[in-house]
């Protein structure tokens, strides 16, 4: 059944009904992958073995942000309720890690219960011990928007003297374990606090190798005007340029994410805009899940083949008998060189090497003669699994998402969610503005401004009362659009295609003209509310 089983006798013995792609990967990882991590302590390194839930979790987002920068009251805002636990206040009020999920009844899993859940991905997180575990939670919540993504709130990042309190965990760390095996990453900034700790800026440095999840908020932005926010939005990026060194910043999205009026609403139109590209972003995030997890599987792969030509070229390096802790140091000081090595000798980009002062601060505890000299079919199974099963699993993920869709199950739906993708009120995204304006009104919306346009149409318009394809182009060029655009304004103003226009339908094209010069898209079909009153026949023709 599968190509990388020989026998037929293997073939009956392992052969499996995979439901979906989530499914074939756990088996590639178990049955290709997590052997060589095994061999060659992967997990003592950078990562624990995964589990099945890690495969079959929900999307997760994680906010990250300085105190009172409005994580809490951003999930409070996304549910359009409270959830178990929730503390808000302008003081550092959240300081634990928790966990909002879905749940049949409202209640809290405190940590140590959490982590022995096997239904649960939380359970590597035992390896930080009691004191992180008494600041973990899981709340379980009712809401439709959990049914579809999970979301993690974290600490409250600390800045002046608070910040050199020891918390007593491995803060950092935790990020990082969480980083690995989350969709979105949101930082979230104040409008009025800019600044970035030294605590904020080592735990967006642990956030790195994974920028590709990471989004940006600049969040309570009401509360600034229009000149300040400028000035905030130019600092931000600044800041961010310096931390996350990057030739590219990620996404900034601007807004006020709270349920409470705008103080200066000058920016309505700006952080309704913003707004709608986030939870645009964040509710495709099921449709993404399994391509999510494949990306993140292959980074994996590629890391623990590298990590085991280091263990192996270690290894290989050691002394037999004697001298064996001064070679050591000599190996973990020179490991650049190894490095370099590898690098020459297998073609690896430099980019997939780990974190050279953490693998050289983990090599310290170690016993380099316990380690695996290099077992070539290890990395010729995963080799092979890169190019031919992970191949087949892109393929497979188009049929997945499109059998979602079928089902309704891609996009995140409840909450705040459902008046984001609400149409039926007028109070939905560009409901009644653009091409919209005028729909479920008796009068035809460009009879108001048909007047203006008139006279331009009698000055054009040939002998049949009707203007030519030439004459209109000259006008209609005017507006400085481009031929493609004014292209689709001429068929969908054209209603009756006799290839002219007349006074309706010039009328029609110059209120198009207009609306997608005020920055709206134009429709892809007329709609109803816009045809002629006169070519109202033509409807089901044009």
């Amino acid at each position: 059944m599968f190509s990388w089983l020989n026998s037929d006798d293997a073939k009956k013995k392992t052969a499996e009904v995979f439901e979906n792609v989530a499914g074939e990967l756990r088996h590639i990882y178990k049955s290709k992958l997590l052997p060589l991590e095994t061999a060659y302590n992967f997990h003592d390194f950078h990562s624990p073995a995964l589990d099945d839930p890690d495969f079959d979790a929900k999307p997760m987002i994680m906010l990250v942000g300085q105190y009172s920068t409005g994580k809490t009251t951003f999930i409070r805002y996304l549910l359009e309720r409270d959830f178990p636990g929730i503390r808000i206040g302008p003081e550092p009020t959240t300081d634990s890690f928790i966990a909002v999920m879905h749940g049949d009844k409202d209640g809290i899993i405190p940590g140590n219960a959490l982590v022995v859940d096997p239904k649960k991905q939380f359970r590597p997180l035992s390896k930080f011990g009691n004191a992180f575990l008494n600041r973990f939670q899981c709340s379980t919540v009712n809401s439709e928007v959990l049914k579809g993504i999970s979301i993690v709130d974290t600490p409250g990042i600390l800045s002046g003297e608070k910040q050199r309190v020891d918390r007593g965990y491995d803060f950092t760390g935790i990020l990082e374990w969480f980083a690995e095996r989350v969709d979105r990453i949101i930082l979230l900034f104040d409008a009025h606090k800019l600044d970035i700790s030294d605590e904020f800026r080592r735990s967006i440095e642990a956030l790195k190798g994974h920028d590709d999840k990471i989004r940006i908020i600049l969040n309570k932005a009401d509360m600034v005007d229009h000149q300040q926010l400028m000035r905030v939005y130019g600092a931000l990026m600044w800041s961010l340029g310096k931390v996350l060194q990057t030739p590219e910043v990620a996404r900034v999205y601007i807004g006020s994410f709270w349920d409470q009026p705008l103080r200066y609403d000058s920016n309505r139109r700006l952080f309704e805009a913003e707004e709608q590209d986030l939870f645009k972003d964040l509710s495709q995030l099921p449709r993404n899940a399994a391509l999510r997890k494949l990306n993140d599987l292959i980074k994996r792969a590629r890391l623990a083949k590298v990590h085991a030509y280091i263990i192996a070229t270690l290894r290989k390096d050691m002394p037999s008998m004697f001298g064996k802790d001064s070679k050591k140091k000599e190996l973990i000081k020179g490991l650049d060189q190894v490095y370099s090595q590898l690098q020459r000798e297998h073609q690896i980009s430099s980019g997939d090497f780990p974190d050279i002062k953490k693998m050289q601060a983990e090599l310290l505890n170690q016993d380099f003669s316990k380690f695996n000299l290099l077992k070539p079919k290890l990395i010729e199974t995963v080799d092979a699994m890169l190019a031919n099963d992970i191949a087949k699993l892109m393929a497979k993920i188009p049929l997945e998402d499109i059998s979602s869709t079928v089902k309704g199950t891609t996009l995140v739906k409840g909450g705040v969610f459902t008046g984001h993708q609400d149409t039926s009120t007028p109070f939905g995204f560009k409901q009644f503005e653009g091409a919209e304006a005028g729909r479920g009104e008796v009068e035809w919306i460009v009879s108001r401004e048909k007047s203006k346009y008139d006279d331009v149409y009698e000055s054009l318009c040939g002998p049949d009362g009707k203007v030519a394809g030439s004459s209109a182009k000259q006008e209609m060029q005017k507006s400085k659009l481009p031929n493609t655009v004014l292209a689709k304004i001429w068929k969908l103003a054209d209603v009756d295609k006799d290839g002219m226009l007349d006074n309706d339908e010039f009328a029609l094209a110059m209120h198009l003209i207009n609306v997608k010069l005020d920055g709206h898209d134009l429709p892809e079909a007329l709609p109803d509310h816009l045809i002629p009153p006169s070519k109202r026949p033509f409807n089901g023709g044009a």
